[in-house]
């Protein structure tokens, strides 16, 4: 029986590595879609709600953060984003992005601040 060696190489390529495998947030976002995070989240008046439905208002304690990424411009600070994967209490999941820095929703960042389940893969 022959046995299946791997050189260091190879496992190093093969290592999860989100900031090589999503260079971009359009990358980033294809390869959440294909993992099935497919609405449009918005934030409005204090809560997260889905783009383009009444379906629901989702407050921090009805989400999870499943994971996120962050994105900086090369030359303009005003590029610098980030992109959150989040998952509803209700099943539904999708993304949401916002600025961060200088430029970022501070009650955004009030609404994240309060989520209580944050996963960074």
């Amino acid at each position: 029986m022959a046995t299946n060696i791997t050189s260091p190489k190879k496992k190093e390529a093969e290592k999860e590595d989100s900031t090589l495998k999503m260079s971009t947030m359009a990358e980033a976002i294809n390869s959440a879609v294909k993992d099935g995070f497919t609405e449009d989240f918005k934030f409005e008046n204090g809560a997260l709600t889905t783009t383009g439905t009444d379906d629901g208002r989702y407050s921090p304690e009805d989400i999870k953060i499943c994971n996120f990424y962050r994105f900086e411009g090369y030359s303009d600070p005003d590029e610098n984003s980030i992109l959150y994967l989040i998952e509803t209490k209700d099943g539904k999941k999708g993304t949401l992005i916002d600025a961060y820095g200088a430029y970022s929703d501070a009650k955004l960042a009030n609404f994240i601040r309060a989520v209580e389940e944050i996963n960074k893969k």
